[in-house]
């Protein structure tokens, strides 16, 4: 149970960290002056400035920025055919070696497993007057 808790929370992660690594972001900054007003990630920034955005003047103290974080185009995915020969047997050699390592140990019999004791009708000890010291 403990193996199979493990392999979802692995299996979690592993499509998180996949689905991170495509993530592509645009932060924007719109500054004034040296100022920094406003980031936004997802949604539009908010500008100080009044007037239009799209004609910049020289005497315009505002000034907006894009950062663009992109994110993997291409995933590849590798199978074991694609593997190089001496790196097959390395791996076939390293899995056989740990495969090995634990021996399986035979079903023991347990004789007197479905035994079940008498019921207790008398305590015989306290009858008999028989007490260990």
């Amino acid at each position: 149970m403990k193996l199979a808790f493990l392999h979802k929370v692995f299996s979690t992660l592993l499509a998180l960290l996949v689905l991170v690594s495509t993530l592509s972001l645009a932060i924007e900054k719109h500054f004034c002056g040296d100022v920094l007003v406003d980031v936004a990630v997802f949604t539009e920034i908010d500008k100080c400035c009044s007037g239009d955005s799209d004609k910049t003047t020289k005497d315009s103290c505002c000034k907006n920025e894009v950062d663009i974080v992109e994110g993997q185009d291409n995933i590849t995915i590798k199978t074991f055919e694609d593997l190089e020969d001496i790196h097959k047997q390395v791996l076939f050699a390293y899995a056989h070696s740990y495969i090995n390592l634990y021996e399986i140990l035979p079903k023991q019999i347990i004789p007197h497993k479905d035994y079940s004791p008498p019921l207790l009708i008398r305590n015989i000890q306290v009858l008999d007057e028989t007490y260990l010291i």
